[in-house]
C-alpha cells in the first residue's frame, strides 16, 4: 500500500492509493458508521434497559425489591461459600465432573456453578453450566453440581467456579462476584 501512495500520475495524484481507499470506505463505512452504532446501541442496550426498568418498577417496584433482597442475600452468604470435593470420572469420550458446593444457607438458585477452561489458540473459553443434581448426603447446606464435557482436553484444563445468577439481573454488571475452585 505504501508504494501506491508514492506512485503518482502526471498531476501528482496517487490514483492506485485513492482507488484502494475508496474500496475500503465502500466496504467498511456501513460497519463503522454512526448510524449503525446508534441503531445497534438502541436495539441491544437502550431498549432492553428501558424494558428492564419498566419490569422492575411495575407494581410499586416489587421486582426491584426482590432483586435488592437477592443482592443482599448473595452479599451475606458469599463469604461462606466454599468448594468441597471435586470428582471426575473419565471415559474415552467424556469427563463427568461432580462438584460439591458448601452453600451454607444460600439458595442453590441464587448461584450458577460453571466449569471453565481457557480458550485454545486464541479461541473462546469453555463455559459449561453445571446442573444442581442433589444435596450432598447427610447435609442440607451442600449442593452437588454435575456436568459432562468432551474428553478432547485433559480434565485438569477445567476449573469450577461459582457466580451469582438471577433472572433479570445483568451479571457481572450488577453483581460481579466470582468464586474459583482452588487446586
Amino acid at each position: 500500500m505504501i508504494p501506491e501512495f508514492y506512485a503518482r500520475d502526471g498531476n501528482g495524484i496517487p490514483t492506485a492509493w485513492i482507488k484502494r481507499m475508496r474500496e475500503s470506505m465502500a466496504l467498511l463505512t456501513p460497519r463503522f458508521s454512526a448510524d449503525r452504532t446508534v441503531r445497534e446501541y438502541t436495539e441491544q442496550r437502550y431498549l432492553p434497559a428501558a424494558t428492564a426498568f419498566r419490569e422492575r418498577a411495575a407494581n410499586g417496584g416489587a421486582v426491584g425489591r426482590q432483586i435488592v433482597d437477592w443482592q443482599h442475600a448473595v452479599e451475606q452468604g458469599w463469604g461462606l461459600l466454599r468448594f468441597g470435593e471435586v470428582r471426575v470420572n473419565t471415559s474415552a469420550e467424556h469427563h463427568v465432573f461432580e462438584v460439591e458446593i458448601f452453600l451454607n444457607g444460600l439458595d442453590p438458585n441464587a448461584v450458577r456453578v460453571e466449569l471453565y477452561a481457557e480458550g485454545i489458540n486464541g479461541g473462546e473459553p469453555v463455559r459449561e453450566t453445571m446442573t444442581y443434581v442433589r444435596p450432598a448426603p447427610d447435609t442440607e447446606h451442600v449442593g452437588v453440581y454435575q456436568t459432562t464435557v468432551p474428553a478432547t482436553r485433559p480434565a485438569n484444563d477445567y476449573t469450577a467456579r461459582v457466580i451469582p445468577q438471577r433472572p433479570g439481573v445483568a451479571v457481572p454488571l450488577e453483581s460481579n462476584r466470582i468464586l474459583w475452585q482452588r487446586r
